[in-house]
């Protein structure tokens, strides 16, 4: 299992915990920085308070990225006495790192809370969150925290974690939820998609938005409503009345399985607050709903405020017939049922939808928007084979978009002769110095950026009557 990003994460982690730690009695922290995107998911889904709890790590002097222990607030320490005798680390050469870390820890305190006061842990389930554990130092600083400040449970929920490290923490929390623990955990960002890092504004933001929900659903308003913001982080004019626009309020992400008719397909669809629309990936050959590239891609289309679905076109068993790859009209139908399936579904309805193809993913996406009765906004092809759906392009509608490596030469001309087949609104961009799986440096990013212009350039809501 990977991630998409941390938000992503946040998600699944709180439908882990959901029905076990919803209610008044229970609080969500999470910690600075990389924590909080995934704390924030998981407090919007249990309808929890949501905090930080501000641990920095202790680190080796001569080898400052191996942690000789971490300090948390209210004056909390832990020290792992078997780093500092290996490291030789000196008493004094302690006190000159906590005394630096201190310092740093206060200013973030003030910083991320501002004029809010720390939510009262007293009394209640604390639920320490975090985006990933390799060592479980500043965790079970953080676990300390919240004990001190008298939680009655500490319940420590992380997406991943190293094994031996998971296993030790239960000393420190009353109990450890981990979605992942892989035996070969080289690092947190291996298992995310997008591991960009998050920054304190993120935070002090994200903090100020969870507040702002707690607000609204109390009926009570914060000063970011006061001043003309929303109160649930949704595009201005979104409702949580239950209707149709209040549903697309309200971003999710979760595993599907879609009805393709004689077939259901496993799938992961992510809706962001206020979508303005929905892209369907159709993958190419030897690929799935698990592709890197395609992943990618679809990060950066989720932070541009549009839905994404990733599923397989094919099952196993007719992945191994090799023809089935290349069948463009069966792929084509496929997504065709995908589509009248994902238009019905919760957080979707009433949104335009429009493809994202790679390879021969692409001829099918084509070849689907071309149907008679096809209502597809747009296409979008990365390192495409047009070709293959060479007697379908002239009936295409959608506007599409043609993205090939500059590099890429057979394809590229295959691109520009089925450019001239098109009748429809049409762009070719040529990525330069990139291949044809886009693995050169910032070439992915650059049809990222292609893709998410040109989508929400030809994406808006259908009008409701």
């Amino acid at each position: 299992m990977m991630f998409v990003d941390r938000h992503d994460a946040g998600t699944r982690l709180a439908e882990r915990l959901r029905g076990r730690f919803d209610g008044a009695g229970t609080v969500v922290v999470g910690l600075p920085r990389g924590g909080v995107p995934v704390a924030f998911e998981v407090a919007r889904v249990l309808g929890a308070p949501l905090d930080v709890i501000v641990v920095r790590k202790l680190g080796v002097p001569s080898q400052p990225e191996l942690g000789f222990g971490a300090i948390g607030e209210g004056g909390v320490r832990v020290v792992n006495d078997e780093v500092v005798r290996a490291a030789r680390v000196t008493p004094e050469e302690m006190a000159g790192v906590e005394e630096r870390e201190r310092a740093e820890l206060d200013r973030r305190a003030r910083r991320f809370r501002g004029d809010r006061p720390a939510v009262d842990l007293a009394g209640r389930t604390v639920v320490v969150v975090d985006d990933g554990i390799a060592t479980g130092g500043t965790a079970r600083a953080a676990c300390r925290v919240a004990r001190a400040r008298g939680a009655s449970r500490v319940v420590l929920a992380i997406p991943v974690g190293a094994p031996e490290a998971v296993e030790a923490l239960r000393e420190a929390a009353d109990e450890v939820v981990c979605l992942q623990t892989p035996a070969d955990l080289f690092a947190i960002g291996a298992w995310y998609a997008d591991f960009e890092q998050t920054s304190d504004a993120q935070v002090v933001d994200l903090l100020h938005r969870a507040a702002s929900l707690r607000a609204a659903a109390s009926g009570g308003t914060t000063d970011g409503a006061a001043a003309g913001g929303t109160t649930d982080g949704s595009a201005a004019g979104g409702t949580t009345d239950g209707s149709a626009v209040g549903e697309r309020a309200v971003g999710f992400t979760e595993e599907v399985e879609a009805d393709a008719g004689e077939v259901r397909l496993p799938g992961r669809l992510a809706v962001p607050d206020g979508a303005s629309g929905a892209v369907v990936f159709v993958h190419g050959s030897g690929s799935g709903r698990h592709s890197p590239r395609n992943r990618r891609v679809a990060t950066a289309l989720y932070r541009a405020g549009l839905a994404v679905l990733l599923f397989d076109l094919l099952t196993p068993d007719e992945e191994l017939d090799r023809g089935n790859v290349f069948d463009v009209p069966l792929l084509a139908g496929r997504l065709d049922r995908v589509t009248g399936w994902l238009r019905g579904h919760r957080g979707v309805r009433g949104l335009p939808v429009a493809y994202f193809g790679a390879s021969t993913g692409a001829a099918a996406a084509l070849w689907a928007a071309a149907g008679s009765d096809a209502d597809i906004a747009a296409v979008v092809s990365r390192g495409g084979r047009p070709d293959l759906a060479e007697p379908r392009l002239p009936a295409v509608r959608a506007a599409t978009l043609l993205i090939v490596g500059g590099h890429d030469e057979a394809v590229l001309e295959l691109n520009r002769a089925a450019q001239r087949r098109l009748r429809c609104e049409n762009g070719l961009r040529i990525v330069p110095g990139a291949t044809h799986l886009f693995e050169e440096p910032g070439a992915l990013e650059t049809v990222a950026d292609f893709a998410r212009d040109w989508f929400t350039a030809h994406l808006a809501p259908v009008p409701r009557r």
